[in-house]
């Protein structure tokens, strides 16, 4: 299984990024996929979720209405819109696979990509 992140990179404050994550390794539309963030000297933090089917949609608080996950199950790819971005939203952002498919919400993680880092300034 592999998942690659990219489409990190530097922005303004009040910019935006789309961060996309291809999967690879597993039958991509039978899982949930999901993006976390880790800043640095912090842990990492769930950022939101995406059901296999892409219907059904979850976000931390922290990014709730600024950001939208979306995903396209016939390239194997997840996605992540960040707009109004905070100098807070720094950090290197990794896609995860969950342990199980068809699982709402995913609690459980098993694969992760290797991050890109997305850096804000103010």
């Amino acid at each position: 299984v592999q998942l690659q992140a990219y489409g990190g990179g530097l922005v303004q404050a009040g910019g935006s990024l789309r961060l996309s994550c291809a999967a690879s390794g597993r039958t991509f539309s039978s899982y949930a996929m999901s993006w976390f963030r880790q800043a640095p000297g912090k842990e990492r933090e769930f950022v939101a979720a995406v059901s296999w089917s892409g219907g059904t949609t979850y976000y931390s608080d922290s990014v709730k209405g600024r950001s939208t996950i979306s995903r396209d199950n016939a390239k194997n790819a997840v996605y992540l819109q960040m707009d109004s971005l905070k100098p807070e939203d720094t950090a290197v952002y990794y896609c995860a696979f969950p342990i199980k498919p068809w699982d709402w919400p995913p609690l459980e993680y098993e694969y992760w990509g290797q991050g890109t880092l997305v850096t804000v300034s103010s």
